[in-house]
């Protein structure tokens, strides 16, 4: 989760106004997590966390994350909201959900795998992921159940840390492109600083976002430049 602290030749360790100004302008900008986006309310409780996970899946294939959003929420409309009902489901059903949310390019793979990593998750877990959170090592846990690798358990771990807080600050790599493309500091330690650990899932979120639209990213400096205080530091 942690990597090395680096900052800028000159600039001095600690917060500076301009970084809390950026980190505002941005949260203001990704009010929701992709949780949230994708409907799900999330709590430690199984459905909400499958359905994390679910969303997880779709968003580590290499496809826009709002269709990977939409896709998400047209499974979960047709009723696939637990592993039971997605392992219970056709692949078929699983193939028209997909599509209905526009995920068209990935729907046969993906219906495969998540009919295979529910059924996975009923026999080691009854489906309930309260008990991949008991493993010695729960992210490797993860790594365990079909659709999910590095990318895809990093997802589901930034977006559920603010209910598992044992996790906290969990930035991934993609998060951390974020915030040096933001001139923030690219350690998790010091990033979790800036809000508090319930919401670390929408700093996370939005520093991915950041990571991945430039236009957004050069509009926070922008924002956070004119509202900068006259002590505040610069990038």
């Amino acid at each position: 989760m942690g990597t090395k602290t680096h900052r800028p030749a000159g600039k001095t360790a600690g917060t500076t106004q301009n970084e809390k100004a950026v980190v505002r302008e941005l949260l203001e900008r990704q009010e929701r997590t992709y949780p949230a986006q994708a409907g799900i309310r999330l709590r430690n409780t199984p459905a909400p966390l499958y359905q994390t996970l679910v969303l997880a899946t779709l968003l580590s294939a290499p496809i826009r994350a709002d269709t990977a959003v939409a896709a998400a929420r047209a499974l979960f409309e047709a009723g696939l909201r637990d592993a039971r009902s997605m392992a219970d489901a056709t692949w078929q059903q699983r193939v028209d959900a997909l599509g209905e949310g526009g995920y068209r390019r990935y729907d046969e793979r993906t219906a495969t795998i998540l009919g295979k990593a529910a059924e996975l998750l009923l026999e080691r877990y009854d489906g309930d992921l309260r008990r991949l959170r008991e493993e010695p090592d729960p992210k490797q846990a993860l790594l365990d159940i079909p659709g999910i690798g590095p990318t895809g358990a990093d997802i589901f771990l930034r977006d559920v840390q603010g209910i598992w807080p044992e996790f906290v600050p969990y930035i991934d790599r993609k998060a951390l492109d974020g915030a040096r493309r933001l001139g923030l500091p690219d350690s998790p330690d010091e990033l979790g600083g800036f809000v508090p650990g319930r919401d670390m899932p929408r700093l996370a979120d939005a520093l991915v976002h950041a990571a991945l639209d430039k236009p957004l990213a050069e509009e926070v400096l922008t924002a956070a430049g004119a509202n900068r205080s006259p002590g505040g530091g610069s990038h």
